[in-house]
């Protein structure tokens, strides 16, 4: 992501942590579909983590976590929410996946909310793809505004203006089929694909080949 980037997520990211998730139970569904994934011996990777809220919520049931996002002020904010909670095992990192290798190869990536939010989702799915271990799973939940209702997809008009103006950040649009087109190209398997309503993110597991 782009410094300008970095500084949006700044400005919002004390009111982004108070507020309450949208959506709780197809969150929680999330969190249940993603823990048929982890044990206690699996290392995870979260990029573009926020104020670490999900990274923790998992973190009582693996190994460890590195969990990286652009934003200090975000990473900060995770910082001490997990020592707040007394977790020890999820390591907060200021970094974008673009330039950031993590130090244990991963059984499990998380990139919730993030990919329609970077300058190439090919690119990150690439990146997400080397770092997995053979049999490792990709998950992602992503706002496919291009099979949203056309008040969602008028944003990608709106976007690139407010980007411009440092007031909103930059949007990809594309669709879930586009997205899951592109997790196939770069060698996945979907492995398990769920959207609660047209108007809300799509939610894909995708397996790395043994």
């Amino acid at each position: 992501m782009t410094d300008r980037s970095a500084r949006f997520w700044n400005r919002i990211a004390e009111r982004y942590a108070r507020q309450p998730v949208a959506d709780e139970a197809s969150y929680r569904r999330k969190l249940d579909i993603t823990r048929q994934y982890l044990r206690v011996d699996t290392d995870v990777f979260e990029f573009g983590c926020g104020t670490g809220s999900t990274a923790l919520a998992h973190a009582p049931h693996v190994h460890q976590i590195e969990a990286i996002d652009v934003s200090p002020k975000m990473i900060a904010i995770a910082r001490d929410k997990a020592a707040a909670a007394g977790i020890e095992n999820v390591r907060f990192i200021c970094a974008g996946i673009a330039d950031f290798t993590p130090g244990n190869r991963p059984d499990v990536v998380l990139g919730l909310s993030i990919l329609h939010l970077l300058p190439d989702r090919d690119d990150a799915i690439a990146k997400v793809y080397g770092l997995l271990k053979p049999g490792g799973r990709f998950v992602t939940s992503t706002a496919c505004l291009a099979d949203m209702p056309i008040h969602y997809r008028l944003l990608g008009v709106v976007l690139p203006l407010g980007a411009l103006l440092g007031v909103l950040p930059t949007v990809r649009v594309f669709s879930e089929q586009e997205l899951a087109d592109s997790l196939v190209a770069s060698g996945f398997d979907i492995e398990h694909r769920w959207r609660p309503a047209r108007d809300k993110a799509a939610f894909i597991v995708a397996r790395k080949p043994e």
